[in-house]
């Protein structure tokens, strides 16, 4: 049965870049019943990173996407290729301790490396552009907390660099910020493209990918996991788990480690000329409010705007006048747009906004909680567990390896959550 035979399988594009990226590298459903070294549950950019790394150092392993490669976040994300985290690094030491935040943050602040260097070597079609990501202070107050994040990045080494209003204008087209921290190491990419582009490089090093293959079931059976699927069964030695915030029941207590936080983007038809006002050196932006919004562009000249919570409206039309509200306030001079796409996606929020690799059970493993830096972190983490599954000890692993520990508050916070996102969006909507 092909996908668009298969009524279990999503057919409408779940985003703009679903609709722009190259096609889906060659991925048929599984059939029957199967052994592998390792077996992989998810294929975005945590699965594919994992399978392909895998692949290259010689082990034999496949994925298991339940619906098309990039389906979760992966193929929904606003396509920044952020190094860091959320966090500044002062408040990780106090999470890691100072060896275990030196080795994360050391990772962390080349991931756009790691990124980068597999889109060329792989050549990957994904609209990859370099010229650095700008963090915007909403306010006074937003500005001084990225002057100090700036003196944290540099004294580690980083060469971020901190721009006050008129720089920041000059950048971004507008006046509405208090200043900018500038990282000239981040990018931005077609995110649906470089998942496909991953993928694709992991099939031709050796890995399977099945689609439209969903797990099941996960049970140890002599000292070996066998993973029951809609279509057939895997036997494998061992497992990873990298569905990140589009994780499911499959395992007990995995969906209670984080909160799900709902976010959407809004993509208008290609501006034209007049796009060239606006980020003209093709950085990306994010900023520093509560309720964080970002801006960029593609590489057709479509605007994409986005902010936190789920779509609004019939037909989006909420969600659309929200950010007809937003271009009229940060770029006015656009006038009335006409909008070609809106999308919406999850990402897994953890409560100290760091990300997790979890030794579930014997030879059972997972990373989550990206905290809305999927594309770099998922990378790094897919490369990670590649290494810990092939004997790099725990103690030199970018994260401290730990047991499933539940979030309590998880199920509190995401309704609290979305009631805030939806009391922003309607005060910035009037």
């Amino acid at each position: 049965m092909s996908q668009s035979e298969n009524p279990n399988v999503t057919q409408q594009p779940i985003s703009l870049w679903d609709m722009s990226a190259p096609v889906t590298p060659k991925a048929l459903p599984l059939e029957g019943n199967v052994t592998t070294d390792v077996a992989i549950i998810g294929g975005g950019f945590t699965g594919a990173s994992t399978a392909l790394h895998l692949a290259e150092m010689g082990v034999q392993c496949l994925i298991l996407e339940a619906e098309k490669i990039g389906f979760g976040g992966s193929g929904r994300n606003c396509g920044m290729v952020n190094p860091g985290i959320w966090l500044p690094p002062q408040e990780v030491r106090s999470v890691l301790g100072e060896q275990a935040a030196n080795r994360f943050l050391d990772v962390m602040g080349k991931a756009p490396d790691t990124v980068f260097s597999l889109i060329d070597r792989f050549k990957i079609d994904c609209e990859a552009t370099r010229n650095g990501t700008i963090h915007a202070a909403h306010s006074p107050s937003g500005f001084k907390e990225l002057t100090a994040r700036a003196a944290e990045w540099q004294r580690r080494g980083r060469n971020v660099q901190l721009l006050d209003a008129q720089q920041t204008e000059a950048k971004i087209g507008t006046s509405n910020f208090y200043g900018g921290l500038l990282d000239p190491k981040a990018g931005t990419v077609n995110p649906m493209g470089y998942a496909r582009g991953l993928a694709t490089a992991a099939i031709k090093a050796g890995a399977i990918i099945h689609s439209e293959t969903r797990a099941l079931k996960l049970t140890p059976v002599d000292g070996k996991w066998l993973v029951e699927t809609n279509r057939g069964t895997v036997t494998a030695n061992k497992v990873i788990i990298g569905g990140n915030a589009y994780n499911d029941n499959l395992w007990p207590g995995l969906k209670q480690t984080f909160t799900s936080i709902h976010f959407y983007q809004v993509a208008t038809k290609p501006l034209g000329r007049i796009a060239d006002k606006i980020l003209p050196e093709a950085q990306s932006v994010w900023d520093t409010g509560l309720v964080m919004q970002s801006i960029r562009k593609d590489q057709f000249g479509r605007l994409i705007i986005g902010s936190m919570g789920k779509l609004a409206g019939k037909n989006d039309r909420g969600s659309k006048y929200w950010a007809q509200k937003r271009i009229d306030k940060i770029f006015p001079f656009l006038g009335k747009v006409e909008f070609e796409s809106t999308w919406h996606g999850k990402i897994a929020m953890t409560p100290d906004h760091l990300p997790r690799i979890h030794h579930l059970a014997p030879g059972l493993y997972t990373a989550v909680g990206y905290n809305g830096r999927g594309i770099t972190t998922g990378t790094v983490c897919g490369q990670a567990m590649a290494q810990l599954l092939t004997g790099t000890p725990e103690e030199d692993i970018m994260l401290p390896i730990t047991g499933l520990k539940k979030d309590h508050a998880a199920f509190v916070r995401e309704p609290l959550y979305e009631a805030c996102f939806k009391a922003w969006r309607y005060y910035k909507s009037i």
